[in-house]
């Protein structure tokens, strides 16, 4: 797989974990992280996730495998945010 695709797919993914991170429900942590700088830094980092993806394929081919990953990584870390929350109360 190209490597510019590897990275913006792990910088989308990085991306969503900012926004999961900010949110007053998250699990993954003790407490939410800031709103504002995590949502700045989401924002950059979808653009950058953007940018890396046009580099191996098409604009509007780069904006769908974007949010293919948007998608899955914001269904998957509640999720794992659960998982962890259950086994740091045992």
């Amino acid at each position: 797989m190209p490597v510019f695709t590897l990275l913006g797919l792990a910088t989308a993914t990085l991306a969503c974990l900012c926004l999961y991170a900010a949110s007053p429900n998250q699990r993954l942590w003790a407490a939410p992280w800031p709103r504002r700088p995590a949502r700045i830094a989401c924002a950059a980092l979808l653009l950058l996730a953007w940018l890396a993806l046009v580099q191996d394929m098409h604009r509007l081919t780069a904006a769908f495998v974007l949010g293919t990953t948007l998608m899955l990584a914001l269904a998957v870390l509640p999720y794992a945010g659960a998982l962890t929350h259950a086994r740091r109360t045992r």
